[in-house]
């Protein structure tokens, strides 16, 4: 059972969430809050699987009650964003803040479930509307630089291909079977990968990965 709180100043909202992912099996809505604050307090009471949040939010926004949350020791509750915005500077402090997935409020009730589950698996997500913008960053940056030979050089092969696979939004058994490794070793490749691109989690990798170009390389 996926157990989900609801962070969202919009009453409304919050009741329509609680009804779309209420009719879900294997999810179950465990908690609602109205601000940031809210959603942190309500996160340690409960410690659901998945906080569904909204960016801004008076008083605590999204943001900044998403970082709070995702600096926790694991086992942490998953956060994804949910927001009317897709602005540039939205979508930088979500991933900033280290958050799992970011969808728009525009996304369609199956996308969202899916991305509830998405998130809960452990996996990173990106909305449709971002990725694409993502890649066409990716593609004006390659014509101005030439790509990303010198940062994709720190990868081996082997962390190269780990990377792709996790832009490609494949879980670590996904990857584990495709290499022919094992699950421990796709977390190591994870972690050098990490280090060497100066991110934080595969949610930022993910990002790297579509802004660099390097899965256009």
């Amino acid at each position: 059972m996926i157990r989900v709180l609801l962070a969202d100043d919009d009453a409304m909202v919050r009741g329509g969430l609680r009804a779309l992912l209420a009719a879900e099996p294997g999810i179950e809505v465990v908690g609602e809050a109205a601000d940031g604050g809210e959603a942190v307090a309500a996160a340690r009471a409960s410690r659901p699987d998945v906080v569904v949040m909204d960016v801004r939010m008076p008083v605590h926004d999204g943001t900044s009650a998403g970082r709070e949350i995702v600096s926790w020791p694991p086992p942490r509750p998953r956060v994804l964003m949910l927001t009317t915005f897709d602005h540039d500077e939205v979508v930088d402090a979500a991933i900033a803040a280290g958050v799992d997935g970011f969808l728009l409020k525009r996304a369609t009730p199956e996308e969202l479930v899916a991305g509830v589950r998405t998130v809960a698996a452990g996996h990173a997500l990106l909305a449709p509307a971002v990725t694409r913008r993502l890649l066409r960053e990716a593609a004006t940056r390659l014509a101005r630089t030439g790509g990303t030979a010198a940062a994709a050089a720190r990868l081996t092969d082997r962390e190269a291909q780990v990377l792709d696979a996790l832009a490609a939004g494949k879980s670590n058994a996904e990857i584990a079977e495709a290499m022919y490794i094992s699950l421990e070793t796709v977390k190591s490749h994870i972690k050098s990968v990490l280090g060497k691109l100066g991110v934080r989690d595969r949610t930022q990798a993910v990002v790297w990965a579509y802004r660099s170009g390097f899965t256009a390389r």
